[in-house]
């Protein structure tokens, strides 16, 4: 399977990533500055962009020349699935759109992730994953009530919104296999991020009084408790009681029996309105001792936890790195980088893995065209010449 990936940032490209994991040939289309990623640094490429594009291959074409999508028509011919995530409308005013596409291969599974849709009163706004968050209620959900609201801290729209357009994709290529048909499939990453907030929704949709914002660490409708993250001696720990269970286990490791029989904590309902209470008692405890004393005391008793982890943390997980999550690569640029590999694990199939570092910009151009579209040296040579598949030089995209 041939996937023309002309994915920018974090959306389109994870997705390309996930389907290039699941064992597709991914193309990534790049014009001749490249992925705008690619101008964050000199010199190097940066890690993000290292990270979500293992196993592609990088080929330049310039949209704006007619011989650029000329060569991008006659490639969707070969090809099973287009991901982009431009603007809605941006490839329909290059003539590369889903109605043109489709006349050149019928057969051809189309997926675009755009901010806010294809169609609606928000269409044409520009959507990055800050603007989402903020008017997907993510924002206004995340920080604390007497301050304002905060971002989330990492690109949580654009990674849920690639996830469901990998998705899509799937679904309509097992359709086309059914039908015989390649279908458009559309993701806003508007419509993906707001199914995050149903806790705070279901509280509006079922009438519980006043609709808490900002709820900090605390449960996004305030339903339950303990739910909150508290501090240790040397960090900090999440705690939550989600059940019966968890609220007797809790109960009994903090030493208080006795709120087993008072019927001010005999209900998620009236511990959830003895949130402050219950949170003072819980941070007195886990204050005089370690978060992986905390960890080890509350897991043995079955009480959901965790220690809050730094990025440094995670990257050296125990179990994470048990699973295999990391493997390194050896990148041009970059020497050994440490990169990711999918999070799919399909049972009975061989397991994801890097066969190859993510691709210098239009390092695999030439031989691209050539065993795909049976370009000859000559034909590539002057296709260099007017700068239809020649990459910008690094510092030139850098400085622009």
């Amino acid at each position: 399977m041939v996937v023309l990936d002309l994915g920018q940032i974090y959306n389109g490209p994870y997705c390309g990533l996930l389907l290039g994991f699941m064992g597709a040939r991914v193309l990534k289309i790049e014009s001749p500055e490249g992925d705008v990623v690619r101008r964050r640094k000199r010199g190097v490429e940066p890690y993000p962009l290292v990270a979500l594009n293992s196993n592609k291959e990088s080929v330049v074409l310039d949209f704006k020349h007619p011989e650029g999508k000329a060569l991008f028509l006659r490639l969707v011919r070969k090809a099973d699935v287009v991901v982009e995530n431009f603007a809605a409308g941006v490839m329909d005013r290059l003539g590369l759109g889903w109605p043109v596409l489709r006349a050149e291969n019928p057969r051809l599974v189309y997926g675009t992730g755009t901010g806010f849709g294809l169609t609606g009163p928000y269409k044409d706004l520009p959507a990055m994953d800050l603007t989402v968050q903020a008017m997907s209620g993510i924002m206004n959900a995340t920080g604390y009530p007497d301050r304002p609201p905060v971002k989330a801290g990492p690109a949580v729209c654009d990674f849920i919104s690639g996830v469901h357009l990998c998705s899509g994709v799937l679904g309509a290529l097992l359709q086309r296999e059914r039908t015989g048909q390649g279908q458009l499939v559309e993701v806003a990453m508007l419509e993906a991020s707001v199914i995050a907030l149903v806790s705070a929704i279901g509280a509006v949709m079922d009438g519980d009084g006043a609709v808490p914002e900002r709820t900090g660490n605390r449960h996004p409708a305030l339903a339950m408790a303990p739910y909150n993250v508290y501090p240790t001696n040397d960090g900090w720990v999440a705690i939550f009681a989600a059940s019966e269970r968890h609220w007797v286990s809790i109960a009994r490791v903090l030493g208080r029996e006795d709120l087993l029989t008072n019927p001010d904590f005999a209900s998620t309902a009236s511990r959830a309105a003895q949130v402050d209470a219950i949170d003072a008692m819980v941070e007195a405890w886990t204050r005089q001792r370690g978060k992986e004393d905390v960890m080890a005391l509350l897991d043995e008793a079955h009480v959901p936890c965790a220690p809050v982890r730094t990025a440094r943390d995670v990257i050296h997980d125990p179990h994470l790195l048990s699973r295999g999550m990391w493997v390194e690569v050896e990148h041009p640029t970059r020497g050994k980088t440490r990169v990711p590999i999918s999070p799919i694990r399909l049972h009975g199939a061989a397991p994801a893995t890097v066969a190859r570092p993510a691709p210098l910009l239009g390092q695999d151009t030439d031989r691209v065209l050539s065993e795909l579209l049976g370009l000859s040296a000559e034909d590539l040579s002057s296709l260099h010449a007017a700068g239809v598949i020649e990459p910008v030089k690094a510092d030139a995209r850098l400085s622009r």
